[in-house]
């Protein structure tokens, strides 16, 4: 459930209409729903409330200040896979005990900067990232909290670009030789085993592949105790898909009552990874139409939103459900909705059978509020989208829409070019 309603025939987020935000803060316009992603996060960590767990919401998914100061105070952690998504992680709230840091290009600063704050620990991602972990932790005289990502071979099934679990993905250790890796450690006192990890891709819609990989991480856990090592949590990421169209993720009950089968008996506390499922649905990306034409073989509605705010459809082919923002209860056409970015490439969607339009009028661009924002850039030197986020009738600007002044604040032009 998400708090994106219509009322008379008008889209409201929460107890705003959408139309006001917009006259307020233009357009292209990210808009998230706080009751929203507090529902989720609330859904999602209460199922597992029957063992020890940490919900570690993922910050690529959206890193904006106010989303993650809202996940602070519901008493989230944090997933990074960057300084930088740590440093806006710290800057929420999150205490560092709460935070992994993932990914399989950590630098050495990186690294240091994680370990002087007392981060919980590091999901370690290849035989080299463990040695400079050990070397930078023996350094600073800190030991280095980690766990081992497992490749567990796993098919997600879900689109190759975010399948992470198997082989042939640049993600984690492969299976086989995680064990040798833990007993590598040992040689630095520095380096301190705590937990085993995993993260087998995004927008998965079944439990299936989930199980498979949670009962190859048991067997190494095992494997593990037997050789003496005794850790503490079992990290097995996130992906949990969401409803953008027609597909049929299992709820978040479903989903835990499977995974805690699986653990039972094992003195683990279990750590997951959310992120889409928590703020997908709680976000829209709202554009305005600039034009509409039409040739002997389509309708054409331009709108000012491009693949520089919005890249999951031109990226992914991805699918996302377009509304008005004002229903009018126009006939339909089939139309395809593209933006100003000089790329063919740049669409939301394709032959998509929507509510006729005109000038001027305001469409929704629905299940946004995940690798939307995040993604974007200034192609075409485009400014990036304002973020606004919504509580009650309240509205909060919680990122404001940049100018072509701060796109060139960063440049500079060589003496001898000058003009």
């Amino acid at each position: 459930m998400h708090y994106f309603v219509y009322h008379s025939g008008e889209l409201y987020c929460e107890g705003v209409p959408v139309r006001k935000i917009v006259e307020k803060y233009g357009t292209p316009l990210y808009i998230y729903s706080g009751k929203t992603i507090r529902r989720h996060f609330k859904i999602f960590d209460s199922a597992f409330e029957e063992i020890p767990h940490l919900t570690c919401y993922s910050v690529k998914a959206n890193s904006n200040l106010g989303v993650l100061s809202l996940l602070a105070k519901e008493g989230a952690g944090a997933d990074v896979v960057s300084g930088g998504e740590l440093e806006r992680a710290l800057r929420a709230g999150i205490p560092p005990k709460k935070i992994v840091f993932s990914g399989v290009g950590k630098t050495v600063e990186e690294i240091e900067r994680a370990l002087k704050v007392g981060i919980l620990m590091f999901n370690v991602e290849s035989a080299e990232e463990l040695y400079v972990l050990g070397e930078v932790a023996q350094r600073l005289q800190i030991k280095a909290p980690f766990a081992i990502r497992a490749n567990p071979d796993v098919d997600p099934k879900t689109h190759p670009y975010i399948s992470t679990g198997l082989r042939k993905n640049k993600f984690g250790v492969p299976e086989e030789e995680v064990i040798s890796l833990y007993l590598k450690a040992k040689e630095n006192p520095y380096l301190q085993p705590i937990g085993l990890d995993t993260h087998i891709g995004s927008q998965l819609t079944t439990i299936s592949p989930f199980i498979e990989a949670v009962r190859r991480l048991k067997a190494l856990w095992k494997e593990l105790e037997g050789l003496g090592f005794e850790l503490s949590f079992l990290d097995i990421g996130g992906g949990l898909g969401i409803i953008y169209g027609e597909e049929e993720p299992p709820p978040p009950e479903e989903f835990s009552s499977a995974i805690i089968q699986e653990l039972k008996g094992l003195p683990l506390t279990l750590i997951l990874e959310p992120g889409r499922i928590i703020v997908g649905n709680a976000g829209i990306l709202v554009t305005k139409v600039l034009y509409t034409k039409s040739n002997k073989e389509k309708n054409f509605v331009i709108v000012d939103a491009g693949m520089n705010d919005l890249i999951r459809p031109a990226l992914y082919q991805a699918y996302h459900k377009i509304v008005p923002v004002l229903d009018r209860g126009e006939e339909e056409i089939v139309a395809d909705i593209v933006g100003p970015i000089c790329e063919s490439g740049d669409f939301f969607a394709k032959e998509r059978r929507i509510p006729k339009v005109k000038r001027g009028d305001l469409l929704a661009i629905m299940s946004a509020g995940a690798y939307g924002f995040v993604m974007s850039s200034n192609y075409n030197t485009r400014p990036r989208a304002a973020e606004v986020l919504v509580e009650d009738d309240q509205v909060f600007l919680v990122r404001r829409r940049e100018t072509i002044e701060d796109l060139l604040r960063l440049e500079e032009i060589p003496e001898v070019y000058k003009i």
